[in-house]
């Protein structure tokens, strides 16, 4: 499998229609599946649900152009582990550092909920990113099904790898790699921080506690 699918990767056909239908009403938008952010040197790979209809989607560049960029990105540079101004669009020259961001699912999916199929069907993508990042060190899981797919593609059962937020985790990669570090966060979407279930001191204080595994 190649590291990122193409632009017309067909593996989810309802996405792939979606997709469609999206270039003939926007054909400015980037409406293709969305490519990581970030050095391969990367310690710390972020990992969201699916590109948002109206960021990344549109933009073609990972929690870029929607509320959830505004918080995560000001949470990284806040840490040091982004550069430059974030102006919400793909070509503001934000660099990243130590760390790389991905999407379980790189396709917009209506409503933002991709159906468990196309989760599935996506995942062997985010097993060769895993496997690119030489010097990975911690894995940032925001949301379950995120999470979860963390879970799954470094092979630990789902009930023995709850979702929790705030919560580490050591997993052995089973060669003579250091074991990886995984942290869980609630999504960081508007929905989250409108409702309350997410603060961004709640989301500072989970970079407050892996920072320590990224030196």
């Amino acid at each position: 499998m190649d590291d990122a699918p193409g632009r017309d990767c067909p593996r989810c056909p309802r996405l792939a229609t979606w997709r469609g239908a999206l270039r003939l009403d926007h054909p400015d938008w980037h409406n293709a599946p969305v490519p990581s952010f970030g050095p391969l040197s990367a310690r710390l790979l972020i990992v969201g649900l699916a590109p948002g209809l109206r960021g990344a989607n549109r933009t073609g560049r990972p929690f870029t152009g929607d509320y959830a960029g505004d918080l995560l990105y000001a949470t990284l540079a806040k840490f040091g582990l982004a550069n430059g101004d974030y102006l919400a669009r793909a070509d503001d020259g934000l660099r990243l550092g130590q760390v790389r961001i991905t999407n379980a699912v790189r396709c917009v999916p209506p409503e933002n909920k991709p159906l468990p199929d196309e989760i599935t069907a996506c995942r062997g993508f985010l097993l060769q990113e895993l496997a690119r990042l030489q010097e990975l060190r911690v894995i940032l899981a925001l949301g379950q099904i995120a999470h979860q797919q963390v879970g799954a593609v470094l092979g630990v059962k789902r009930k023995e790898f709850g979702f929790r937020h705030g919560v580490l985790a050591t997993i052995s990669r089973g060669d003579n790699r250091p074991p990886l570090i995984t942290a869980a966060s609630y999504h960081c979407s508007r929905y989250n921080t409108n409702t309350g279930r997410l603060t961004p001191a709640m989301f500072e204080a989970v970079f407050d506690l892996l920072m320590p595994y990224l030196e």
